[in-house]
């Protein structure tokens, strides 16, 4: 498919590494309209971690924030989330556990909601639809 979208994952490291990995399965699909920017850091915050996570989310066209039990106390999903308002890439917040309650990063604004993840469902947030 030409002109996928370039997701960069923005996600709980220590919770929800699964659920990062399937993202990144269903980018694979035939028919997926996306690819991703896989540029993970798993390193304390700090300025360069910052910049470095600044200049990968300006290189995409989306991120997608996964959005689990303990995404309000990930202190670095809501970094990423501050960085790409800051540099107005667009961003959504996507349910990563169907059954679970799954929170917002502190970084969200209030009127940022959190949808749900079926495949149709996802390929239509990376296009714009929400």
């Amino acid at each position: 498919m030409a002109n996928k979208k370039r997701v960069f994952i923005s996600f709980d490291y220590d919770h929800d590494l699964d659920l990062k990995n399937l993202l990144v399965g269903q980018a694979k699909n035939e028919d997926s309209p996306f690819e991703i920017a896989d540029f993970s850091i798993k390193e304390a915050i700090s300025e360069d971690w910052k910049k470095k996570a600044r200049t990968r989310i300006k290189g995409c066209d989306v991120v997608t924030v996964i959005c689990g039990e303990h995404t309000d106390t990930a202190s670095g999903v809501s970094a990423e989330v501050k960085i790409a308002q800051e540099e107005s890439v667009d961003y959504f917040l996507l349910k990563g556990r169907s059954e679970k309650t799954c929170t917002k990063p502190k970084a969200a604004k209030s009127s940022d909601s959190i949808y749900k993840w079926p495949w149709d469902n996802l390929k239509k947030l990376i296009g714009g639809a929400r």
